[in-house]
């Protein structure tokens, strides 16, 4: 078993202060928007032994379980994050397997270096994710019934915007949500921000359901993507909450601190919210243009105190054991690999001590034991 060291990721829509207050540290006044807890090459891990990635790379059998390794290859399928937003993420989806696969050959084929803006797929896996609240948490996920959407921007009363509330009402639910975003992401880049600018200035007077878009115009001004995202359901999670992403569904993450799981890939295609490239095209290839509640996860409880964010996705599965002062000890060993993450309190796994924000690797078939007082988000997966 292994403590796990972790940088922070400096994104520029990290919040200042939420990573440093759950570490107990003081602010340096730069935004932490991430810490990565895995293997990916971005930004792996560090352990006395050695970088995780390469750790694993080494023996893969040994680290990761000869099921998971046959399941899922010589690396760890997923990525564990602490992400605290403090500004508005990018509007984005995420392709399924298929489209990941079918993309990254294509991008290879043509040479489309890797680093380059209009690079879509960094790799050839998909990108499920589960977000689960430590603070109250603020975002989107998922189309609006059609409806709802166009009574939202009607309630703006910008006469440029009722186009578009014609256009929600003119289709059934699929084409309606495809005309409306292929509409607004391909209008001319002036008028729309023009149009931003209104309803940024309808919805501040109006509040209300308002305010969240308001807000975001205010990172954003003339963005499209402020447009958009009326399309979407507007989710506040409180801690504990989660919410779960799947190929094609459109989201952002607009303010809190959060424990996110993926699949580990970094595929991204982006709608708006983000001064970087937005291929309209293939993004909406990928998007599945159908509406519905966004679906916020609870935790189910099982007898051992464990409790289980079910998610239909095999490269990961995430729970937590909240334990309270006198609880006795409790056994997680597990015949897959395991990060164990502390947020709350003092809780031991087998001989770490783990204060809030830190972590530890278990390799596959390591005995390891819970005790202690406190909350631990454990990271496995499925084999």
């Amino acid at each position: 078993m292994d403590r796990l060291t972790n940088a922070p990721r400096p994104y520029a829509w990290g919040s200042t202060t939420l990573i440093p207050d759950l570490l107990g540290i003081a602010p340096t006044g730069e935004p932490q928007a991430e810490l990565w807890m895995g293997a990916h090459p971005g930004a792996p891990s560090q352990t006395s032994r050695g970088a995780l990635n390469e750790l694993i790379a080494a023996d893969p059998v040994r680290e990761l379980g000869p099921a998971a390794t046959e399941k899922f290859g010589p690396r760890l399928p997923f990525l564990f994050k602490i992400l605290a937003a403090g500004a508005p993420l990018s509007l984005q989806v995420h392709p399924d397997l298929a489209q990941a696969k079918a993309g990254y050959a294509a991008e290879e084929r043509v040479g489309i270096p890797m680093d380059a803006p209009e690079r879509n797929y960094k790799d050839d896996n998909h990108k499920p994710e589960l977000i689960c609240a430590l603070t109250p948490f603020e975002g989107l996920c998922g189309f609006r019934p059609p409806v709802e959407a166009a009574d939202l921007i009607a309630g703006l009363d910008v006469d440029s915007l009722k186009p578009y509330v014609d256009l929600l009402h003119a289709h059934p639910e699929e084409a309606a949500l495809r005309e409306m975003l292929t509409a607004v992401l391909t209008a001319d880049p002036q008028e729309m921000a023009h149009t931003v600018t209104e309803a940024a200035a309808a919805a501040e007077r109006l509040g209300g359901p308002y305010a969240p878009f308001a807000a975001v115009a205010h990172h954003f001004p003339g963005d499209p993507g402020v447009i958009a995202g009326m399309l979407l359901n507007h989710v506040r999670l409180q801690p504990g909450e989660a919410l779960f992403l799947g190929a094609g569904v459109p989201h952002a993450y607009f303010a809190g601190l959060g424990v996110e799981i993926m699949a580990n890939s970094d595929n991204v295609l982006r709608c708006g919210l983000t001064p970087k490239h937005v291929d309209v095209p293939e993004l909406l290839r990928v998007v599945r243009f159908e509406a519905g509640d966004p679906g916020v996860l609870r935790p189910e409880a099982s007898p051992s105190g464990e409790e289980v964010y079910d998610t239909p996705i095999d490269e990961f599965r995430l729970s937590r054991y909240v334990r309270p002062e006198g609880a006795a000890p409790t056994d997680i060993t597990a015949s897959t690999p395991q990060i164990l993450l502390s947020t709350a309190g003092r809780p031991k796994a087998g001989e770490f001590t783990l204060t809030p924000g830190q972590s530890v690797f278990v390799p596959a078939g390591e005995t390891v034991e819970l005790s202690g007082t406190g909350t631990v988000f454990r990271a496995t997966v499925k084999a």
